[in-house]
């Protein structure tokens, strides 16, 4: 095992350099981070009796939205969670809603040699001052950095959540690299958990892991969903009418929705292909957008253009809390690319609301075909409209998609069921392995050498 993981580090080191020299190298940038590896501290919380310490690790703070509610789960079951990621508005609040410690450590999702060396020896000090006993780490920077500060001090439960295939829209040496990237990552972790079980089949067919490494929790995804928060709620109660009036939709228009990510890879350019198809049969059509632009694999500069200019598509910007929206829509429509299990599918259920979405790996476990919503190939504006279509014309149909759609996420997708398949994993990969009393020791404040 060790020897597989210094010959994927090592083919991994190379590929990073050949990459590296066609960048500039900034030396203040590494004088910048290399400063603010002492800004960072844990925040205590007092415990009674001893409790196994848990360390989450993620790429991007905005990733804690996926958790909310599982720590405090976690913590009844005797679990003591850390959180880490980089530095953020989600990190914190959802460190002080569960009341649990976290620290932040600047992480790039872009490769880049000399941020991602800072930041794996903030990572190596970090847990080697925490001293877990598991770590479970995800998305591809954090679970290779995070991952390998881990393996390299021995961490006894090691998991690496995957949360998705960034190298599925990706060619030549950028998904040589990522695929290099993910090999290290279920090379350094005991367990690897897939959030769906399309991507544990796309996992093992490109050799990233054995097949009896991975497992996938329930029906899938990473930390299940609130069906108490997200909910159906009856369309034009006041609430509603008075969001609606605040974006500008008029009442009793059809509206198709969209939440997350405004990106190539999200497929927004084929959902705007499609509505432009729609509107001459429904010219009262709105799309209601729920998110925002990112530069990081950009819509096209003319899709962007119609986006802006067009009085029918409506944007929120950036919202923390999404499940009022989903009240407003009368289909979520997502064409993505690639997803690990996406959220926004199983919330607009949860909500009562039909799906359309694609065949791509993740998004296809997200739905039942024909009896919550409808899958359409990758890619293909006409085939979405069509189904899109088929919808607006049958408000039945809608109504019994969107019924089936809640039952199957209270069911299969709760909170509750997927923190306790959770904790029982992580209950296996204790009795696994032989874990020293030192581990349970307090956390020190604040960190240092």
């Amino acid at each position: 095992m060790h020897r597989e993981i210094e010959k994927q580090v090592a083919a991994f080191g190379s590929t990073c350099l050949s990459l590296q020299a066609t960048r500039s190298c900034q030396i203040q940038d590494l004088y910048r981070e290399l400063i603010m590896i002492n800004q960072n501290s844990l925040t205590e919380k007092d415990h009674n009796g001893p409790r196994i310490r848990i360390l989450f690790a993620v790429t991007s703070a905005s990733t804690w939205c996926f958790f909310n509610g599982i720590m405090g789960m976690l913590q009844d079951a005797g679990f003591d969670p850390v959180l880490v990621s980089s530095p953020g508005e989600q990190l914190q609040a959802t460190a002080q809603r569960a009341r649990v410690r976290h620290a932040a450590v600047p992480m790039s999702r872009e490769i880049s040699l000399v941020r991602d060396l800072v930041s794996l020896w903030r990572l190596f000090r970090l847990i080697r001052r925490v001293r877990p006993m598991i770590t479970n780490v995800g998305t591809p920077k954090a679970g290779l950095l995070a991952g390998l500060a881990a393996w390299s001090l021995r961490v006894p439960c090691r998991i690496y959540t995957l949360h998705g295939l960034r190298l599925e829209t990706t060619t030549g040496l950028k998904r040589m690299l990522l695929a290099t990237m993910e090999r290290i990552a279920c090379a350094c972790a005991h367990r690897v958990i897939c959030v769906s079980p399309s991507l544990r089949q796309r996992a093992i067919e490109l050799k990233l892991a054995p097949a009896g490494k991975t497992v996938v929790l329930g029906s899938g995804s990473c930390g299940g969903i609130d069906v108490r928060h997200f909910s159906p709620a009856v369309r034009n109660s006041p609430e509603t009418d008075l969001l609606a009036d605040q974006l500008g939709i008029p009442h009793g228009v059809p509206v198709i929705g969209f939440v997350g990510r405004f990106t190539r890879d999200k497929g927004i350019g084929e959902l705007i292909a499609a509505f432009s198809k729609l509107r001459q049969s429904w010219p009262t059509l709105r799309v209601l957008l729920v998110g925002e632009f990112e530069d990081g694999d950009p819509v096209p500069a003319e899709i962007r253009s119609q986006i802006e200019a067009d009085r029918n598509i409506v944007r929120t910007g950036y919202v923390s809390d999404t499940a009022p929206f989903y009240r407003l829509m009368d289909i979520l429509v997502l064409p993505t690319h690639r997803e690990g299990m996406c959220y926004a599918p199983l919330e607009a259920q949860a909500c009562g609301v039909p799906v359309v979405t694609t065949t791509a790996t993740g998004a296809v476990d997200s739905i039942v075909e024909g009896l919550t919503g409808f899958l359409v190939p990758v890619g293909s504006a006409h085939a979405l409209a069509a189904r899109i279509e088929e919808l607006l014309q049958d408000p039945e149909l809608r109504a019994r998609m969107g019924q089936a759609g809640r039952d199957r996420i209270v069911r299969e997708f709760r909170q509750e069921r997927v923190a306790s398949a959770l904790i029982e994993e992580n209950r296996r990969r204790i009795k696994d392995r032989t874990v020293p009393d030192a581990l349970r020791l307090k956390v020190k404040s604040p960190i240092a050498d």
